[in-house]
């Protein structure tokens, strides 16, 4: 098999977009300041911007003075001599092929920083216009689609020019530092995998909860909701993780053949079970940081049924995991903002300390918190420092993982991966189409029951069908 060649152009079409600006374009500036970018690699910004070099430079310039972290001149110097700029309309091959002078035949990454509804429409232009070589590599941003009919057809756009292993598909979440912790406190540790089963844990809990509301992005989220925007995209591969049995190694089709395994033992919703496993939210207006906010409602300018706000219980249907619920939440205008994960332990089956210390007793839980801080905390008993009687105290133990520097942005990891060729940190296909099969069944029960998106005031943790289907079973939402 011939040696892959070396990268040596990045083109970011969207380049004067949002998530270039918020993520991209500073994380390649600091792999630069790391040294950790390929000498010789240019990146080129491709936009319908009426820009040349020099003033996408500045763009770029502005982007990144903005930062907390400031620019520095020599890293800036050497940053800017990277940069170029191409005008061109992404979905027309003939504009396309204005980067061939740019991209000069080298061997290319095209990241799509775009609507996924163009990704097929790029990808053909892209073949169209003679770039698409064989050495090329594709970067895609979830969610692929807004349900399984969809992603198919666009995962088969992009399959026809670029065959799989030239296909990243990112979900950033993927490259969080405490995310891959994750991984290593499960098969790098003796101590955690005997008891990750369903013998030593009662549920898990994983939330992403967000004090921002909708604003502006009412136009893209009314078609997606909370449950097709954050469930199908970053919290099944967080619930993939946590459930994904030990891989034989950690390389990429290893790891992706495990989580492709859990969603495969995802239990269906049906009509006899979704009203009581599943919770759909609005918000209404309320305060959130000691500030007056809008409802959702307001912010669209109109009266919608899309959820803001879902809870609910997964069960996955494997020997590991029988009976261990899995509770996955998330929400726009909630108290704080905070993605966790909560692995609960089951309690003493018989405490041997008396009545007075049974009632400080609380069952072992494992935290993992991936922002705003990112941290790993194992909560456990202890006797209270005293000398007469016998009483325990909880104590959480920390595995901090803030080495007092700069925290890494998690693109930083991802866009090194893919300038590396390696796919373990991205999602395959088949797992972007079974997430989304699991999450049609649970938009289609919705749409079958007419189960409405109940009312919630902004500032809360969401409508009080979320306290009770932990309630129903004697468990509780750790916030409670």
């Amino acid at each position: 098999m011939a040696e892959t060649r070396s990268i040596e152009r990045l083109v970011i079409f969207g380049a004067t977009g949002d998530l270039a600006a918020r993520m991209l374009l500073p994380s390649l500036y600091f792999l630069d300041a790391d040294r950790h970018l390929p000498e010789g690699l240019k990146i080129i910004g491709a936009a319908r911007s009426d820009l040349d070099q020099a003033r996408f430079a500045s763009h770029v310039h502005d982007v990144l003075a903005k930062r907390p972290e400031g620019l520095d001149a020599e890293v800036w110097d050497r940053f800017k001599a990277r940069l170029d700029y191409c005008q061109a309309d992404v979905i027309n091959a003939e504009s396309v092929k204005r980067l061939g002078p740019h991209v000069e035949n080298a061997s290319t990454i095209f990241f799509l920083a775009l609507s996924p509804s163009l990704y097929g429409a790029v990808s053909k232009a892209l073949d169209g216009s003679g770039l698409a070589c064989g050495d090329c590599r594709i970067v895609v941003e979830k969610p692929i689609g807004h349900d399984l009919e969809s992603s198919k057809a666009i995962n088969a756009e992009v399959a026809s020019v670029f065959d799989e292993s030239r296909v990243f598909r990112i979900d950033h979440y993927l490259g969080k530092e405490t995310v891959q912790n994750l991984i290593a406190l499960r098969f790098a540790n003796t101590l955690f995998e005997p008891l990750w089963n369903n013998l030593a844990i009662d549920h898990v809990q994983i939330t992403v909860a967000e004090t921002e509301g909708v604003g502006e992005r009412w136009r893209y989220y009314d078609e997606y909701g909370a449950l097709r925007d954050m469930v199908q995209n970053h919290m099944m591969q967080l619930l993939c993780l946590v459930a994904m049995e030990p891989p034989p190694d950690a390389g990429p089709d290893s790891i992706r053949d495990e989580k492709v395994k859990v969603l495969k033992s995802l239990k269906p919703f049906n009509r006899a079970s979704a009203q009581q496993l599943s919770v759909r939210g609005q918000y209404r207006g309320g305060v959130v940081d000691g500030r007056q906010v809008p409802s959702y409602v307001e912010e669209r300018g109109g009266e919608t049924g899309t959820e803001t706000f879902v809870a609910l219980r997964a069960d996955i249907e494997n020997w590991r995991w029988a009976g261990v619920p899995f509770y996955l939440r998330t929400g726009k205008r909630l108290p704080e903002r905070r993605t966790q994960i909560v692995i609960q332990f089951k309690a003493l089956p018989h405490s041997i300390f008396g009545e007075r210390a049974d009632e400080d007793l609380i069952a072992n839980r494992l935290v993992i918190d991936l922002q705003p801080d990112e941290d790993i905390s194992l909560l456990l008993m202890n006797r209270r420092p005293q000398l007469a009687g016998n009483r325990l105290q909880a104590l959480p133990l920390s595995l901090n993982l803030d080495n007092g520097g700069r925290r890494r942005i998690a693109y930083e990891r991802l866009l090194l991966d893919v300038l590396a060729g390696s796919q373990a940190l991205f999602v395959r296909r088949d797992e972007v189409e079974l997430a989304w099969a699991w999450i049609d069944g649970v938009a289609d029960t919705w749409a079958d029951l007419g189960v409405a998106a109940k009312p919630y005031a902004a500032g809360s943790w969401g409508p009080a069908g979320a306290f009770a289907l932990l309630e129903r079973s004697g468990r509780a939402w750790l916030d409670e």
